[in-house]
């Protein structure tokens, strides 16, 4: 019997910053198809509409909320999309649902802020873009707030610093979920050749 595939929705909206969701989505997917990991990326988005990105790249959403796609592992990506996104009570809800349902919950730059305002960091330590700190704090205002980390792992929950600390996140996740030689084989195929944080203490 071939092994379930582990689901992950990488969440897109208008004004995402591209590499918040690339870079996690280029680990993601050379693990599954060079480590030969069963995990499986999707880009997920209120409609199937086309988005736009906070440096104007436009992608197309593979999966809709509508969809209803299970989700093991929720990436939730910045930029400043997420000044808006907080007050999108239909993204807010999305994330909050499959957040709860979700083994791992994780964030990218000021995507953690989208989770404070999903109720999903608590009392819990998370991590945003050094200049975002107040951001987090304000919808997130029981979190401990983690300066100078590129990340910041609490139970279940990974969240990232800004835009390239993405790459470090998702390589954190694969370490969790596979094991630290699994992330390294990810982190040499990608020739990414600072070393990341995702060793088991």
């Amino acid at each position: 019997m071939a092994e379930r595939l582990l689901s992950v929705g990488i969440i897109l909206f208008d004004g995402v910053e591209e590499l918040d969701f690339v870079g996690p989505w280029e680990v993601l997917t050379m693990a599954g198809k060079v480590g030969q990991l069963p995990i499986a990326a999707h880009l997920v988005a209120a409609t199937l509409t086309p988005i736009t990105c906070a440096k104007g790249l436009r992608v197309l959403p593979q999966v809709s909320f509508a969809d209803d796609l299970p989700l093991d592992i929720i990436v939730v990506p910045g930029g400043q999309g997420t000044r808006t996104g907080v007050h999108d009570a239909a993204l807010v809800r999305f994330i909050a649902d499959r957040g709860r349902s979700a083994s791992w919950i994780t964030s990218v730059c000021t995507g953690s802020a989208l989770l404070g305002a999903a109720g999903l960091i608590g009392h819990r330590r998370a991590t945003t873009h050094w200049a975002a700190m107040d951001f987090l704090a304000a919808h997130a205002p029981e979190a401990t707030i983690v300066r100078d980390a590129r990340v910041v792992e609490d139970g279940n929950l990974i969240t990232a610093a800004g835009v390239s600390a993405g790459i470090d996140m998702a390589l954190t996740l694969i370490g969790r979920l596979f094991g630290p030689a699994a992330a390294r084989a990810v982190q040499k195929g990608m020739e990414y050749y600072p070393e990341p944080p995702f060793t088991t203490p």
